[in-house]
């Protein structure tokens, strides 16, 4: 079943700046593995199953590297609020509601409903601090097939009394449990150590998801200078941090032992910047997010320049919409802004460029994966373009670029493969 060959428009990004492209092409998956593209199909695979979807865009699935699947239920909602006042009057209060699992189970079916029949086929997720119904969401998300790396958010400082957990130890051990609970019981699906973020996390918690992250082998995910007024508010809680990231990497949750991922990096200084670079720390450029509540323009020109491991998030619901067609769209025009309000030598991003960090530059932090490369995990999404009528003849990058730009949604999604198996149609 994961061995066959498809038949169709092949676009992906082979590095930042090199998108290939191949008209009739035939795509290459033995055992769930890309095998390469070709212009005839190789004698060694004429055997292989061929997928007809000839006149179809076929590209490598999309890699969302920052969500919150709690907040899906009212994505859209509050948008004239900057981030810390957003998140007291919305983020917070929905987020208790998973308490309850007849809630979490309603409202997770929506999530992972909607995620799978997008062009995602790749996620790291935030939960809540509900061990419960973030197993419940694991649950979801392992039986759509699409991969994730899911967190139990840690808060036990600076919270809502009902959105706090009890202390430190209690939050440590629970973790622990969650991670023993999750570890090794899904194919599809693993925990990731997921401290809110440094103001709602106390030293002790920090330092205690450190030595769990180290005695698992399980990786991070949190949030990075995202707001001038929230990397004031940890400098405060932590005099003794040089900067936010240094917040994290005391307790070892900075890429180092495991695989880290931060989302945001919009006013990280150049030591912070140092220190990921050093770590290997995956950054999430969330554009939506951040125009959404105001907090700023992440410098990505330096970040790529720099060779940083970048990927994108649609960080719903600070970003109103889970598609990552959007996210690319938002950020090749915040990088304009930028390039024309903040810095006019840092060129605007281009759609090669946002299509690597969507695809190949995010699916760096599950493997080897984004790419129709020799090798590569076969993630692919074929989808039906033929209607966006035009009279001019366009070439495959031209097609690909409009597809996203005009936003092809679900209803143009004609087959949608992880790992080789096909998992929506």
């Amino acid at each position: 079943m994961n061995s066959f060959i498809i038949h169709g428009d092949i676009c992906y990004a082979a590095d930042k700046n090199t998108l290939v492209t191949r008209e009739n092409g035939y795509l290459v998956c033995e055992d769930g593995i890309c095998k390469g593209v070709f212009g005839t199909v190789p004698e060694q695979y004429v055997h292989l199953e061929l997928r007809e979807y000839g006149g179809m865009l076929v590209i490598p699935g999309m890699v969302d590297l920052h969500i919150h699947a709690p907040q899906y239920a009212y994505r859209g909602l509050g948008m004239d609020k900057e981030l810390l006042d957003w998140l007291n009057t919305y983020a917070f209060p929905e987020e208790s509601k998973y308490s309850n699992l007849n809630y979490a189970d309603k409202a997770y079916t929506i999530f992972t409903d909607a995620i799978k029949r997008s062009a995602t086929t790749r996620l790291v997720v935030f939960g809540t601090l509900h061990r419960e119904a973030t197993e419940l969401l694991m649950d979801k998300l392992d039986k759509s097939g699409m991969v994730s790396y899911v967190g139990k958010v840690n808060m036990d400082r600076n919270s809502p009394d009902n959105l706090r957990e009890v202390s430190a130890a209690e939050s440590l051990a629970d973790t622990e449990r969650f991670i023993l609970n999750t570890q090794h019981k899904y194919k599809n699906t693993a925990p990731i150590i997921t401290p809110r973020f440094t103001p709602s996390c106390s030293d002790e918690l920090m330092q205690g998801l450190g030595e769990l992250s180290k005695k698992y082998g399980v990786r991070v995910q949190s949030h990075l200078s995202e707001n001038p007024g929230e990397v004031e508010w940890v400098r405060e809680l932590c005099p003794w941090a040089e900067n936010y990231g240094e917040a994290y990497n005391r307790f070892g949750l900075f890429g180092k032992p495991q695989k880290t991922v931060m989302a945001h990096c919009v006013y990280s200084d150049d030591n912070e910047i140092a220190r990921m670079k050093e770590n290997g720390v995956f950054i999430a450029h969330c554009p939506a997010s951040n125009t959404n509540v105001a907090s700023g323009i992440a410098p990505m020109r330096k970040y790529l320049e720099l060779d940083m491991n970048l990927g994108l998030g649609s960080d719903v619901a600070g970003g109103h919409s889970e598609s990552m067609f959007t996210a690319m769209v938002d950020a090749l025009q915040v990088s304009r802004l930028y390039w024309r309000l903040v810095d006019q030598s840092k060129k605007p991003l281009n759609v090669t460029e946002v299509f690597y960090l969507a695809t190949k530059g995010g699916g760096a932090f599950f493997g080897k994966v984004g790419s129709f490369e020799e090798g590569y995990e076969f993630d692919a999404v074929v989808l039906d373009d033929s209607v966006l009528v035009h009279p001019q003849q366009l070439n495959l990058a031209e097609r690909m670029e409009r597809a996203v730009y005009l936003g092809l949604d679900e209803k143009n999604i004609t087959a949608k493969f992880v790992a080789g198996e096909k998992i929506f149609v």
